[in-house]
């Protein structure tokens, strides 16, 4: 998502770094080229024009016309503004003084409320809050059986009646959980094909009935335009506090992460990145905002190492190359531990400058990855502990038994013993190698 309108703005920008000084002219290029960008990244027209006067604005300034680096100085000014554009500083979740804190969830049929409402109990499962998940969609068929198999998937209690009234189930279901002590509830509401004053006035009777500290607006990324303008009703209507952006991993062009705060106000707190239950992350202007210009994310690539890569295992690593005892099963394992982190292209993309380094047709075939897996599994333990013992009739069965070619088992052994003379080369010094040297 959104990656044309990186490129369309890394190309802007590649052209004004040629230049040793800027003049209003070359503002007022950039700008336009800036605005149509955006447009086709499917940014809300008010919202596109806003943006770009905001910028031309402040670039036309003497400091920016007189700078010895205008293009950086550009560059600072659009990114400060992108970060504005999507809410500034990162929007947290709101939890009553007295417990439970309730969350209803709303939006149009299909946006994925019902998933991530378990999406979202098992976030606050993992910081300690146990959460209460209401089936209160009493109109789609297997709605309440989806978040009742969402609910065993993740150990979270799921609260169903059979009176067939929503405000009720959310009234009583917040009863429930104020007996049990449980903290926070997370109440999935119905949603229609289209908005209409009879799904409105649900929601309403449900937010009078349960005092919502938050309510969260469902979002479809790949509605582009068309989200902004739903989520511009609901606020209206219903004074939503937040939204969460789902389908962020798909090939929508993104316009509805840049334009549905200033549309509404509310800010964007969370964005669904995959349909595993754990795929939904909190949402940083300031990372997007820094991806799209090209810069990494450094931060986020931190978060989702620490989360497979605990720090006994760091050094449990460490002491191995250390001591040149890094063996083809610690490589299958960080091999591993890497791709539980995601897509090899989203994670390449998260550093600074890749995205300039690497070609923009090429990208990392995840079969590349597989087979490397196959090829490890089909060697003997003996074998992973000692590849010099890989000789051509081994290196042909396991070829064989991988569905490999034998050129590949040799790319990956010639690979494997050019990084651990490489690690060896560090001696008795402290290696900091990136994934324990994933990639060499």
């Amino acid at each position: 998502m959104l990656e044309a309108l990186s490129e369309r703005l890394g190309a802007v920008f590649q052209r004004l770094s040629s230049r040793g000084r800027l003049t209003e002219s070359d503002v007022n290029e950039v700008a336009r080229e800036v605005r149509i960008a955006l447009l086709e990244a499917d940014v809300n027209l008010a919202v596109a024009k806003d943006f770009v006067t905001k910028v031309k604005d402040r670039a036309v300034g003497a400091d920016v016309l007189a700078s010895l680096t205008p293009a950086q100085s550009v560059i600072k000014i659009v990114y400060d503004e992108l970060v504005a554009l999507m809410g500034g500083a990162q929007a947290r979740l709101q939890f009553s003084d007295a417990p439970p804190s309730v969350v209803m969830l709303v939006g149009l049929q299909g946006s994925g409320k019902t998933t991530h409402a378990a999406k979202l109990g098992l976030r606050l499962k993992e910081q300690g809050r146990r959460s209460l998940l209401v089936a209160a969609d009493v109109y789609r068929p297997a709605a309440t059986d989806q978040l009742r198999t969402l609910g065993r998937q993740i150990d979270l209690p799921v609260y169903t009646e059979t009176s067939g009234d929503p405000v009720a189930i959310a009234r009583n279901a917040v009863a429930e959980a104020r007996r049990l002590g449980i903290s926070t509830v997370v109440i999935d509401t119905a949603g229609r094909l289209q908005i209409d004053d009879a799904l409105m006035a649900e929601l309403d009777r449900i937010k009078l009935a349960t005092s919502p500290k938050e309510i969260l607006f469902v979002a479809d990324a790949m509605t582009g335009q068309e989200a902004t303008n739903v989520a511009k009703v609901f606020h209206e209507r219903l004074a939503i506090t937040g939204v969460i952006l789902t389908k962020m991993d798909g090939d929508a062009r993104g316009g509805a992460a840049l334009s549905i705060y200033a549309m509404t106000g509310a800010p964007i707190k969370f964005v669904g990145v995959g349909e595993k239950v754990s795929a939904l992350e909190a949402f940083h202007p300031d990372r997007l905002a820094s991806r799209i210009l090209g810069m990494g994310d450094v931060l986020t690539l931190i978060e989702k190492t620490q989360s497979v890569y605990s720090l006994e295992e760091a050094k449990s690593l460490e002491h191995k190359l250390r001591k040149n005892e890094f063996t083809l099963d610690d490589f299958l394992d960080q091999l591993r531990q890497v791709r539980k982190m995601g897509s090899m292209n989203e994670i390449v993309k998260m550093i600074p400058g890749m995205s300039k380094v690497m070609p923009k047709d090429v990208e990392i075939d995840e079969g590349d990855v597989r087979r490397v897996e196959a090829i490890i599994c089909s060697m003997t333990s003996y074998e992973r502990r000692r590849p010099d013992v890989l000789n051509g009739s081994r290196r042909k069965r396991i070829a064989s038994g991988s569905g490999t070619q034998v050129a590949e088992v040799n790319r990956l052994v010639k690979q494997f013993e050019t990084s651990r003379q490489m690690m060896k080369q560090f001696g008795g010094k402290r290696p900091r190698l990136p994934f324990g040297g994933i990639g060499r």
